[in-house]
């Protein structure tokens, strides 16, 4: 038979257990996946097929939240500020993570302070392309009729310190001519402007590019890759016409808020790992000309500190600067 004390502590014992906090498994609600650029771009397309596979894994719907401009600043910013609770997923790219910081004066976040990195997700080679009307059919014909023709072609690019915008700067350096610069919110949007005739040349993602050429609508002249590849047939290598310095391609990193606690880090990583594991998905981007990588950590060390080096080297010999 219970003692009255007895039957006191057991039931402010039961009351103290009903009253304490008790925390759901991560993830309990839908988890947002900010892209930095416009839908239809290549970071949006690669956003969509790991946001499918990805919520798969962890049981959850991510819902992508496209955020464009200023060369994936407002993106950038939003993701760098947001609750760290695993709930906020950014896609970076070389232009958030990397260029930015290099040619923005007053820049507004610090990806290495406010981005704590998931893993590596994919790259894709860049493609040169130049619209269908315009007289040059080859590379050479090209650089032979923009040198003829200085500041007279203008190129567009996902805005400044994109990849494309770092891609056709390079282009300049390595053969000297002399174009113009429209940047726009997305390479699609500046791929749509070629198609359309109001931009001369664009350097895009193979996904982005090869549908218009296939159409007709766009020409391509190389793509920035050191070994041509079956989803850009007939397309030469940047090597090929004499360019080998024009190694160009997209990635993506996945990043969440800094301060995100280390379990729910490293659950998002394990899915990232498994989701970038499926051969469906590893076939359908290498179908679109995507590279998806392994996910794991020491991978993303090795590529950034690679990445780093270079784009510093071609900032400074630009000259590219925002104040």
């Amino acid at each position: 038979m219970f003692s009255i004390k007895t039957l006191l502590t057991a039931a402010i014992a039961i009351s103290a257990f009903a009253g304490a906090p008790t925390h759901a498994a991560y993830p309990d609600h839908p988890i947002r996946l900010i892209v930095p650029f416009g839908a239809g771009g290549i970071t949006d397309i690669i956003a969509r097929h790991l946001g499918k596979k990805m919520g798969d894994t962890l049981q959850q719907t991510i819902i992508i939240d496209n955020r464009p401009g200023a060369g994936g600043v407002i993106g950038a910013q939003l993701a760098s500020n947001s609750i760290p609770d695993g709930y906020t997923l950014f896609m970076g790219t070389v232009g958030t993570q990397i260029v930015n910081p290099l040619i923005m004066s007053k820049i507004n976040y610090n990806p290495d302070k406010q981005l704590q990195p998931v893993g590596m997700i994919s790259g894709s080679p860049y493609v040169l392309a130049v619209r269908a009307d315009l007289g040059p059919k080859t590379f050479a014909e090209f650089i032979a009729y923009a040198k003829a023709h200085p500041k007279t072609l203008n190129y567009g690019s996902a805005g400044i310190g994109s990849s494309p915008h770092l891609g056709l700067e390079l282009l300049k350096l390595t053969t000297g001519i002399d174009i113009l610069h429209i940047p726009f919110k997305s390479g699609s949007e500046a791929v749509n402007a070629a198609v359309g005739g109001q931009v001369d040349i664009v350097l895009d993602a193979i996904t982005v590019i090869m549908p218009h050429v296939t159409a007709g609508k766009l020409r391509a002249l190389a793509i920035a890759s050191p070994s041509r590849l079956p989803s850009a047939q007939g397309v030469p290598t940047s090597a090929e016409v004499g360019d080998p310095a024009l190694q160009i391609s997209s990635w993506n990193a996945l990043y969440t808020p800094t301060g995100t606690p280390p379990d729910i880090v490293k659950k998002l990583n394990e899915a990232l790992q498994k989701t970038l594991a499926d051969p469906v998905l590893r076939d359908t981007m290498a179908k679109q000309g995507t590279q998806a990588y392994t996910g794991a950590p020491d991978e993303y060390k090795k590529f950034m500190t690679q990445e780093k080096a270079k784009w510093v080297d071609i900032v400074k010999r630009a000259n590219i600067k925002i104040n």
